[in-house]
């Protein structure tokens, strides 16, 4: 599975995309399977496209974790998270089930959006 996210360029906060439009919760962003891959490449062509709004819109791996979804990557949790210095700013203040699943997922396997990336350059 996975899911497209980008940094928003007005003010940096990291994004997902969701039928069409960017959300900034993990938790309402749109999964994308390996039956719509192609739906997937789509919507990451689209956000690339929208230079004026985010910057550095990817695919990243998500897999199922205790208690819901979370991406493989560790840099992507944190990113999901939000800032790392203390956990009652950004997006860990909410808490809910979703930023418990982030919490207490674990492993750190690269994002094959990011290695993509490096190989085209």
């Amino acid at each position: 599975m996975k899911v497209l996210t980008a940094n928003r360029l007005t003010d940096g906060e990291v994004v997902f995309w969701k039928a069409g439009h960017w959300v900034e919760g993990f938790g309402e962003a749109e999964l994308f399977d390996a039956a719509r891959e192609a739906e997937a490449e789509e919507a990451a062509a689209k956000g690339k496209a929208q230079a004026t709004v985010v910057v550095d819109a990817y695919l990243i791996d998500v897999s199922e974790v205790e208690g819901g979804l979370a991406p493989v990557s560790y840099r992507e949790r944190i990113r999901a998270l939000g800032p790392t210095n203390e956990p009652t700013h950004g997006k860990q203040a909410v808490g809910g089930e979703v930023i418990e699943a982030l919490r207490h997922a674990h492993g750190a396997a690269r994002s094959t959006g990011r290695v993509d990336l490096i190989r085209r350059k």
